[in-house]
């Protein structure tokens, strides 16, 4: 049988109500702004025209 360390169930089960809420929040947060810079960058490709190459006769 392993040898439990009782400090650290402790230490985990103290610090996790803790721990856990924060990374789920700051998780959301960087999904969101990531996903907030895809949709500026389809945005930017949507509307800004792109400049195509038409060869022209002089």
């Amino acid at each position: 049988m392993k040898n439990v360390r009782l400090y650290m169930i402790f230490q985990w089960i103290f610090f996790l109500p803790i721990i856990l809420p924060l990374c789920l929040i700051f998780g959301a947060l960087r999904g969101a702004l990531q996903m907030a810079e895809r949709v500026m960058q389809q945005m930017l490709i949507d509307v800004v025209p792109q400049h195509e190459a038409h060869p022209t006769i002089d």
